[in-house]
């Protein structure tokens, strides 16, 4: 029973049409978000990428190393055991300084690994000419071959170890996959982290790929939906 004056506690209901809509709009808007955190944790990934490639940081000297120095993917620099002042060699541009072949290969597969995430970003602007779909899964393949490509990289450069460079700063005792007194050093550890990071992204790319992908076809079933209703009332 009603009592006279009280509020009225009927629910209104939205209409179906009226209720996709509104889950329509806040399904874009949460999807455009994500797309943008996505966009710029895939800049900071380029950055590790380059970072990793250039600093010649991935393993050091030690306490008990009989020299001073550190080496890169393809740049090292060592002391001479006489001084402070460290030789540095090496350059990509010239595979013939690298002083190991599994660095050689090493700086490969991290080099082309940059050159994917860059031109990931570079896809970018494909946003503005091509499906939103089709550039988030192009992004992504190019994210997840990124992301193998670091996991080569960070696999093979340990089997360069035993160098005579290697030996030289780190010790006898230094091996394959053995660093003796040397230590790993933070570029090396960000490589793999990236590997990490490479994976996210890549999935991530996929699924905002494929919630376009269903977007488009429920857009596509309403329009549908709506002329045929339109059809039918002019009956």
């Amino acid at each position: 029973m009603m009592v006279p004056g009280a509020p009225s506690t009927t629910t209104t209901m939205l209409p179906a049409s009226e209720a996709a809509k509104i889950y329509q709009t806040n399904y874009v808007r949460n999807s455009r978000a994500i797309g943008v955190l996505w966009a710029i944790f895939t800049i900071l990934f380029a950055i590790v990428n380059v970072v990793c490639f250039i600093q010649p940081y991935w393993i050091g000297d030690g306490a008990d190393t009989p020299q001073a120095g550190y080496f890169g993917l393809f740049h090292y620099c060592i002391g001479n055991g006489l001084s402070r002042d460290l030789t540095c060699q090496g350059s990509f541009t010239e595979f013939s300084t690298i002083p190991s072949g599994a660095f050689k290969a090493a700086s490969f597969f991290i080099g082309m690994s940059t050159v994917l995430v860059l031109t990931c970003i570079g896809c970018f602007a494909l946003f503005f000419f091509c499906s939103t779909g089709t550039v988030y899964k192009i992004c992504g393949w190019m994210q997840l071959a990124a992301g193998t490509c670091l996991i080569l990289g960070c696999m093979i450069y340990p089997d360069g170890w035993d160098s005579d460079e290697v030996k030289r700063m780190c010790g006898e005792q230094t091996d394959k996959y053995t660093l003796g007194a040397c230590s790993v050093r933070w570029a090396y550890i960000l490589a793999i982290m990236g590997i990490m990071d490479a994976l996210i992204l890549s999935f991530l790319a996929f699924v905002l790929g494929n919630r376009q992908d269903s977007l488009m076809s429920e857009e596509l079933l309403g329009d549908s939906f709506s002329l045929f209703s339109l059809h039918r009332g002019r009956q």
